[in-house]
C-alpha cells in the first residue's frame, strides 16, 4: 500500500532519457537529494508532458508532493504529484569545479560500485548511488534497432493522462552506450554497465543532424576522451524496478579534474 504525501524539497540530479510506458505514454528516471539529505527517486516523470513552467533542470530544487510507491519496493522510490511541482531555484552553478554541487553531492557519495553492490545483497537497500570509478578504460558504441517495436509504439500513442500527446513523438536512440571501468575496491575484476543518461541521449540527437556519419567522433570526444583524461568523473547508478539485482549507470557527475586544470595553468 502506498504512503501519505508527504512535501519534499529536492535538488535534481538524474534525469535518464524517456522510454515507452503504459502508465504515462513515455517516463524517465528522475531522482536526486532531498534537503535532509536523502535519495529520492521520483517515478513515474513524464517530462516532456510537463507544463512549461514545471520543467526543472538538472541541478535545480523543486518542491512537490510525493508518496512512496506502491508498486515499487525500493526504499528511495516516491510517486510524485506532477500538479504540484514547483521550481524554486535556479541552476546551482559550475563555479569552483562544481563547488556547489558537490557541497550536496559529496555527502551520499559511496566508495565504489562493489560496495554499493554487497550492501544492496545485504540489506536490500541502497538501490540507487554514485561513486568515482578508479579507472574508465572506455565508452562501448553499440548499435541497435532505430525503430520502436509495436508495443512500445502503442504506449507512445496511447491517450495520456494529460489529454495531450508531446508535439514530437520520442526519438529512438539506434544506439546503447556502456562504460566498461573498475572500482577502487580490492578483488574487483571490473564492470561493464549501459548509460541511459538523459543528455548522452540529447547529444547523439543534435551531433547526428549537425555531423551527420562524424556524430561518433565529437561524441567519444566528450563521453569519453574529456570522462577519463579531463573530468572528475564520477557515476550515479541505480537498480532497475523490473530487475531488482541488475545496476544500471543512470547519470554523469563530470566536474573538470583541479589536477589537470592546474596542470594546463602550469604548463
Amino acid at each position: 500500500m502506498s504512503g501519505s504525501w508527504e512535501q519534499k524539497r529536492v535538488l535534481v540530479t538524474i534525469r535518464t532519457y524517456p522510454t515507452p510506458a503504459w502508465n504515462g505514454v513515455e517516463v524517465s528516471c528522475t531522482a536526486g537529494i532531498t534537503d535532509k539529505g536523502e535519495w529520492i527517486r521520483l517515478f513515474p516523470m513524464p517530462y516532456r508532458l510537463l507544463a512549461p513552467s514545471k520543467r526543472f533542470s538538472k541541478y535545480q530544487w523543486i518542491e512537490l508532493n510525493a508518496k512512496k510507491a506502491g508498486n515499487d519496493p525500493r526504499p528511495e522510490s516516491f510517486h510524485p504529484d506532477i500538479d504540484s511541482i514547483k521550481i524554486i531555484s535556479e541552476r546551482l552553478p559550475t563555479k569552483s569545479y562544481w563547488q556547489p554541487r558537490k557541497d550536496i553531492v559529496f555527502p551520499v557519495k559511496s566508495h565504489c560500485l562493489c560496495c554499493l553492490k554487497a550492501e544492496h545483497d545485504a540489506k536490500g537497500q541502497p538501490t540507487i548511488g554514485i561513486f568515482k570509478p578508479k579507472i574508465i578504460n572506455s565508452l562501448i558504441i553499440k548499435k541497435t534497432t532505430s525503430v520502436w517495436s509495436p508495443a512500445q509504439l502503442a504506449r507512445l500513442r496511447q491517450a495520456s493522462f494529460f489529454g495531450v500527446l508531446p508535439a514530437q513523438e520520442l526519438e529512438k536512440i539506434p544506439y546503447d552506450f556502456s562504460y566498461k571501468f573498475k572500482c577502487d575496491e580490492a578483488g574487483c575484476t571490473g564492470h561493464e554497465m549501459i548509460c541511459t543518461d538523459w543528455e548522452m541521449g540529447q547529444s547523439y540527437r543534435q551531433w547526428v543532424r549537425i555531423y551527420g556519419a562524424r556524430w561518433e567522433e565529437y561524441f567519444r570526444k566528450k563521453y569519453e576522451t574529456e570522462m577519463i583524461l579531463e573530468n572528475d568523473t564520477h557515476f550515479y547508478v541505480g537498480t532497475m524496478h523490473g530487475h531488482p539485482g541488475s545496476w544500471i549507470i543512470i547519470g554523469l557527475f563530470y566536474p573538470k579534474s583541479s589536477q589537470e586544470l592546474q596542470s594546463v595553468i602550469v604548463g
